[in-house]
């Protein structure tokens, strides 16, 4: 009759759980790391990407941990590989109170460690690329900021450029290498501005400015949806942005304020928010207190000054 080898089981298996340690947590952060989303296209996605790459090389070895248990006990500790009459083990309480001291140590360093990271990586890059509603806690230092409007309703989305006399168009374009400002807010009901691969996701809620700012890092196309269930065709509710050189930006926005100047001209003044009183869900046009029920789509009956971020009056 033999008797399990305790102390040699838990040296065994804190050993291959060191050596898988060891090698999977390299092989994912350098190997797997860099092709995790959302990507590096701006700062804020880079700043994501970096993130999520930490935690899971935290988090690894406490699966492996767990992994490696759950096996070796399989392996090791089934009723075919240890006779009937074995006796029953009986811990020494020393060395149970060991480990159990041990447990609690490692498992509250580790959650402290992962607030610690949590709370450094959300103060020290001024925020983590969502919405940070009309007044933001963190800023960009810089001075030189493009904000860029964006507008949801059932069920698109549109984009005014306040800096370039305000005109609003379905495209969403952005210059690379450029801090940028989004105002995120809706004409109906409540919408979620996801632009993935930017790293940068806010709710578009009536009545509310909400800010999200972001550095472009690389030229690209990227996907925006809407993260909110706001009706029917809320699945249909996605395009694409994308992200040029200065020079493409600037001759496209310069091109685009002189062709539309025009319909520019019959659209409310700009506004970091619009009162929702002539653009009804079903495409018709709500009274608008001065012509009922008006030919021209005035989805604004409240106009406010840009004074925020550099932006000129329009």
């Amino acid at each position: 009759m033999s008797t399990p080898r305790r102390s040699n089981d838990l040296r065994t298996m804190v050993t291959i759980w060191l050596i898988l340690s060891a090698v999977l947590d390299p092989v994912y952060f350098w190997v797997i790391g860099p092709h995790m989303p959302p990507g590096t296209m701006t700062d804020s996605a880079a700043g994501q990407q970096f993130d999520i790459n930490v935690l899971v090389v935290t988090a690894l070895p406490v699966v492996l941990a767990v992994w490696v248990y759950m096996a070796y006990a399989v392996i090791n500790w089934r009723a075919s590989k240890i006779p009937a009459d074995t006796p029953v083990f009986v811990a020494d309480p020393k060395r149970a109170t060991r480990i159990q001291v041990a447990w609690i140590l490692v498992t509250a360093v580790t959650v402290m460690w992962a607030f610690g990271f949590g709370v450094y990586e959300l103060v020290v890059p001024a925020g983590a690329g969502g919405g940070e509603g009309p007044n933001p806690v963190w800023t960009p230092t810089s001075k030189n900021i493009l904000p860029i409007q964006v507008i949801g309703q059932q069920w698109l989305w549109t984009y005014r450029y306040p800096t370039f006399g305000g005109f609003e168009t379905t495209q969403l374009m952005i210059p690379n290498n450029t801090e940028i400002a989004f105002h995120v807010t809706s004409l109906d009901v409540i919408h979620d501005f996801w632009a993935y691969q930017l790293g940068v996701k806010a709710d578009a809620n009536p009545q509310e400015d909400n800010v999200a700012f972001t550095h472009t890092a690389q030229v690209g196309r990227f996907t925006v949806r809407c993260d909110e269930l706001c009706g029917i065709w809320h699945g249909a509710m996605y395009d694409y942005g994308h992200i040029v050189p200065k020079a493409t930006f600037y001759k496209w926005a310069t091109s685009t304020e002189a062709k539309l100047a025009s319909q520019t001209k019959l659209l409310p003044p700009f506004a970091w928010i619009y009162t929702p009183d002539a653009n009804g869900a079903d495409g018709g046009y709500y009274p608008n207190n001065v012509v009922p029920y008006n030919k021209t789509e005035l989805y604004s009956s409240q106009h406010v000054r840009i004074t925020q971020y550099g932006a000129k009056n329009s």
